[in-house]
């Protein structure tokens, strides 16, 4: 993950748009960009690979943007969320179920 880490803030650096990235203007651009990958299915649920990447990579370079931002590591925050979810949704209650865990 340093590797891109190093590349994200390098390309950025060149273009001096670390301006632009507030975490504000990062939350709305993972949101513009989510909903970018969402059109990719809008209408067939047999959507092109090329394009699923192309804005999924941009959903997590814009995400991994906003961890830096913020000054936090996304493993980490990954794993707490995780630990979270696991408490929620307990294998025993959830298991091949789609229920939201406050009807569980």
């Amino acid at each position: 993950m340093k590797h891109v880490m190093d590349e994200l803030r390098k390309f950025n650096e060149e273009r001096d748009w670390d301006q632009f990235h507030s975490p504000e203007n990062l939350a709305k651009s993972i949101a513009i960009e989510a909903g970018e990958l969402l059109e990719c299915y809008q209408w067939s649920s047999d959507a092109s690979e090329q394009a699923v990447k192309e804005e999924l990579a941009d959903v997590l370079a814009y995400a991994l943007q906003m961890c830096d931002k913020l000054g936090l590591d996304p493993e980490t925050i990954i794993l707490e969320k995780m630990e979270q979810n696991a408490k929620k949704y307990p294998v025993e209650k959830a298991k091949g179920k789609s229920t939201k865990y406050t009807e569980l």
